[in-house]
């Protein structure tokens, strides 16, 4: 059996796993207007070269399709994809007692 030859180490961490969080820059509809902006999403397969990512909104492909399962694929290293923003969460005022 022939030897395999890389021009790099292999990663041996993977860059995204299955249920991270991250944000994708695509189409979507937001309060009923379709829009180009970041929309958060989760990471449900990683190949080795390419991440799907699912929404829980719909999505469209550059040409205007809206894509049916709500997944996109893109590139590991593409500038379309980042982790997801943790925001703080506001908490919610008490309720005032009177006495």
């Amino acid at each position: 059996m022939p030897g395999l030859y890389f021009t790099s180490v292999p990663e041996e961490e993977e860059t995204y796993q299955v249920g991270d969080r991250v944000e994708v820059f695509c189409d979507h509809d937001r309060n009923g207007e379709r829009v180009r902006d970041w929309l958060e999403g989760t990471v449900v397969q990683v190949d080795p070269k390419m991440i799907a990512v699912q929404f829980q909104q719909n999505v469209y492909l550059t040409d205007g399709w809206m894509v049916p399962d709500h997944v996109l694929w893109y590139p590991k290293d593409s500038n379309n994809v980042r982790r997801a923003l943790r925001r703080r969460r506001r908490p919610r005022p008490r309720p005032v007692q009177s006495e």
